[in-house]
């Protein structure tokens, strides 16, 4: 089945330990993209400025991703991030957002996008979210991700987001901060127990927890060596499990921690290079037998 996504598409600056690379293809919509096509069609919504580079389009076309839901601005900047990470490469220092066309982004769907059963709100505005779900009334499954500035800002918009969501992704962190506890696990009961029917915890490095009525239960991540650049990892988490979940379309509970799992995978291999550049590099295939390898470590 079709997969909306709605979110930022942006020019990436990444500083890691070992090196520098400029002008990056990124964005949470973008990686989310790129992540969700190895499993369904995927139909982005966006907008960058007259400055994006056309070959970033055409990275997207080349995966069959539809792109006609990307608008450019004349006149107007894309918006670019500018991050540099520490020796763990887990801590990142922000050193630069410009948010520019980004910041006035006011999403209108393709009528062709309305008609999606699937949809995903990469990190945004709640507000700005809430106007993409009142655009696709017919939708199955709906997911967002959400982030600390937004819980610490809009939070009453947060609050009645959450209230039209079926899934929420967000991390450690910014679940400890929407909860007001340090305790993961209940951390993880109270967001669900504010709307969302499912939610799930990233927790980086460790794999991903899940939360529902029906049950609980964490997923390690895959051990990779070759940690180059983490940008994206989460959306790619994100958009490996919404691929899936589009794919067989339906989200029993069984195919959720299936779909977990192909998202925890995907993410592994989006670290082991700068950008899309490894992504670019791999086929469903090379997921596939990740996965094998996945189950074989999950036995006992």
């Amino acid at each position: 089945m079709p997969l909306v996504v709605v979110g930022s598409v942006a020019i990436d600056h990444v500083e890691t330990p070992t090196e520098r690379r400029d002008n990056l293809l990124g964005g949470s919509a973008t990686h989310f993209s790129y992540a969700a096509s190895f499993f369904t069609s995927v139909r982005l919504v966006g907008v960058v400025g007259e400055d994006w580079p056309a070959e970033h389009t055409a990275v997207l076309d080349q995966r069959g991703i539809d792109t006609s839901g990307l608008q450019q601005i004349p006149g107007g900047k894309t918006f670019t991030w500018r991050g540099r990470y520490h020796e763990n490469m887990n801590d990142r220092d922000t050193l630069d957002t410009q948010l520019n066309v980004f910041g006035e982004f006011n999403p209108v769907l393709p009528e062709s996008y309305r008609r999606a059963k699937y949809v995903f709100l990469a990190n945004g505005v709640p507000s700005v979210q809430m106007k993409v779900l009142s655009q696709v009334p017919g939708r199955r499954l709906a997911v967002a991700d959400t982030m600390d500035l937004w819980i610490k800002t809009t939070r009453n918009d947060l609050n009645q987001l959450l209230t039209q969501l079926d899934g929420l992704v967000l991390n450690d962190s910014e679940a400890k901060l929407i909860a007001e506890t340090e305790n993961l696990v209940t951390a993880g009961h109270r967001v669900k127990e504010m709307g969302p029917k499912f939610v799930i915890i990233k927790k980086g490095e460790h794999g991903a927890m899940f939360f529902s009525d029906y049950e609980t239960y964490v997923l390690p991540a895959f051990p990779t060596s070759q940690v180059i650049d983490p940008t994206g990892a989460g959306d790619s988490f994100a958009g490996g499990m919404m691929g899936y979940l589009a794919e067989c379309d339906n989200f029993e509970p069984e195919t959720l921690k299936m779909a977990m799992a192909y998202g925890i995978l995907v993410a592994s291999f989006n670290v082991e290079g700068f950008g899309l550049e490894r992504m670019q590099q791999i086929t469903r295939d090379d997921i596939n037998s990740r996965m094998a390898e996945y189950k074989k470590m999950l036995s006992f």
